[in-house]
């Protein structure tokens, strides 16, 4: 069976900087019928699990560390059995929500990630927050954006960890170059493509958020 994505979406809450606000997360499962790769553990690791349907989990991969993406990862990883993947760059972040527990492996930029039969790159591309990272698999012409590209522009750099010029290099020298065609499955929201997006970086700029 050839490798399939699926969507898991789940509720609560993002907190930074002393603000708290309600928040949907996408939870992306890539893999087939008998192995997966969780990307993001969101807020219920009881409907992931039930997603997983007791496939074997690769690993769950943190795009970063905004406690959003990473609250139920613990939780995951006990039900599931498997190690938690994050770069080393969003540590300080991991820790202000799971101070007791460590990610079993650091990403870096050009690592490969194999399930179900694809292999897939790590891109790190900070800005949202230090250590995000994207996850690109050419034979699905898929990328994992977490909150580094959306639909409509970059992620949000206004709080603590995150730098607007930064974001906009991540995105411009290594997701804009990605062919056209390629599905960005995001953090939040809706999916889009890069041929999509690519035309609006100058308006990004311009607009400088």
């Amino acid at each position: 069976m050839s490798a399939r994505i699926e969507r898991v979406v789940t509720s609560g809450t993002f907190s930074l900087d002393g603000g708290t606000w309600e928040v949907d997360n996408n939870v992306w499962l890539i893999g087939d019928d008998s192995e997966v790769l969780v990307i993001d553990a969101a807020h219920d690791a009881q409907a992931i699990a039930a997603a997983v349907d007791g496939r074997r989990v690769v690993a769950i991969l943190c795009t970063h560390a905004h406690n959003d993406h990473i609250d139920a990862a613990p939780a995951l990883a006990a039900l599931t059995g498997a190690p938690v993947w994050l770069h080393s760059n969003d540590l300080e972040l991991w820790q202000m929500t799971h101070p007791q527990h460590k990610p079993d492996r650091f990403l870096g930029h050009g690592d490969t990630v194999e399930v179900a039969g694809v292999s897939g790159q790590i891109i790190h591309t900070p800005g949202h927050a230090p250590g995000a990272v994207c996850l690109y698999l050419p034979r699905l012409a898929a990328l994992f954006s977490g909150d580094t590209l959306f639909h409509g522009g970059p992620g949000a750099t206004g709080r603590s960890f995150s730098d607007f010029p930064t974001i906009i290099d991540s995105i411009r020298d290594r997701l804009l170059v990605l062919p056209p065609e390629t599905t960005v499955y995001t953090g939040h929201g809706d999916s889009t493509t890069i041929g999509d997006e690519a035309p609006d970086l100058q308006a990004w700029i311009a607009r400088g958020h």
